[in-house]
């Protein structure tokens, strides 16, 4: 359905994109995650036509966006970051514009009644758009994307500022909407593309990083691998070195001092070694006190840390990222 080939964009001597090929089929749902800036809504705007590319092409349905433009945008419904709506239109009235504003020729009655049902605002459709709640505009804002039925749906960061109720209302509305529709749900946060997301594509730098089903990055090139996360007391430069040379060690990663004397490291292992009982010995030892140790196998988050460097940090319903080694 959507097709997207070798797609560059230049600012000036800025890359924001480079290179950039995917493909979505019918009926899915693709997350597009990154850190803010990494290009997300740049891929987004291209895709519906709204900037042009310096390099490469898209295809929606077969229609080349630069051939064929009209044609193009036909099959796709837009939602921005920011929802553009008419704030002194009531809803009914919006979504009868945007009826009138894409020349829809199906049923409007029935049509945009069935929308107002999907999208649950039929009990708001007589109030004031300016009069709703955050999380009744960004329904408004998908149900506008929905008029004509297009076979493609592009939410860009659609739950930013919601609260945690409204932000699994719209999960499952796009969980939804993806039986029935190609959805490209652009994102910064990492739950919300996990919990909806048929494929996840992880965008850094302007650059595709990576391309797979949750499952496959959390199981693809980290497959086994064991994540060791501990605090000890101890001088930080002897202690790491101790700890790189334990046998099936891969890397080790110093986080901070967490409390006077206290340092959290991370350690990355090889497939079935768990080096939790040779970290015990060796800091016992030497008289290095151990404050906490857990170990776990990587998940989608330590995939995501790896590839862009920074690193998920969850407060309530929203989310940030920060650089690698600034953890608290």
């Amino acid at each position: 359905m959507i097709e997207v080939k070798d797609l560059s964009k230049h600012y000036g001597e800025n890359m924001a994109l480079s290179h950039v090929s995917f493909s979505a089929g019918e009926n899915t749902v693709i997350g597009f995650l990154g850190p803010n800036g990494a290009g997300k809504s740049t891929t987004m705007n291209i895709i519906t036509g709204y900037i042009s590319a310096s390099e490469g092409s898209v295809e929606i349905g077969g229609h080349n966006t630069l051939d064929e433009p009209n044609e193009a945008k036909k099959l796709i419904g837009y939602l921005p970051e920011i929802p553009p709506l008419y704030t002194d239109m009531t809803v009914e009235e919006y979504l009868n514009f945007v009826y009138e504003l894409k020349k829809v020729t199906l049923p409007r009655k029935k049509h945009l009644k069935e929308i107002c049902e999907l999208t649950r605002i039929t009990n708001v459709s007589g109030r004031l758009i300016a009069n709703l709640s955050k999380g009744y505009r960004q329904r408004v804002g998908i149900a506008q994307a929905l008029v004509g039925n297009p076979p493609v749906l592009i939410l860009d960061e659609p739950t930013v500022g919601l609260d945690p109720k409204q932000i699994i209302d719209v999960r499952n509305l796009i969980k939804g909407l993806g039986k029935n529709h190609t959805v490209i749900l652009s994102s910064h946060i990492l739950p919300e593309v996990q919990a909806v997301a048929d494929r996840i594509i992880i965008i850094n730098k302007g650059r595709l990083v990576a391309n797979g089903t949750p499952y496959e990055l959390e199981h693809g090139e980290h497959k086994g691998e064991q994540k060791t996360v501990v605090r000890i007391e101890g001088n930080p430069n002897e202690v790491g070195k101790t700890l790189r040379d334990i046998q099936g060690v891969l890397s080790v990663s110093n986080y901070g001092q967490k409390e006077p004397g206290v340092y959290e490291y991370e350690i990355d292992s090889c497939t079935g070694v768990d080096p939790r009982r040779s970290v015990f010995g060796i800091a016992s030892k030497r008289g290095w006190p151990i404050l906490s140790m857990a170990s776990n196998e990587f998940s989608l988050e330590d995939v995501f840390l790896r590839l862009t460097g920074s690193t998920y940090i969850s407060d309530n319903a929203d989310a940030s990222y920060v650089k690698d080694g600034a953890r608290k």
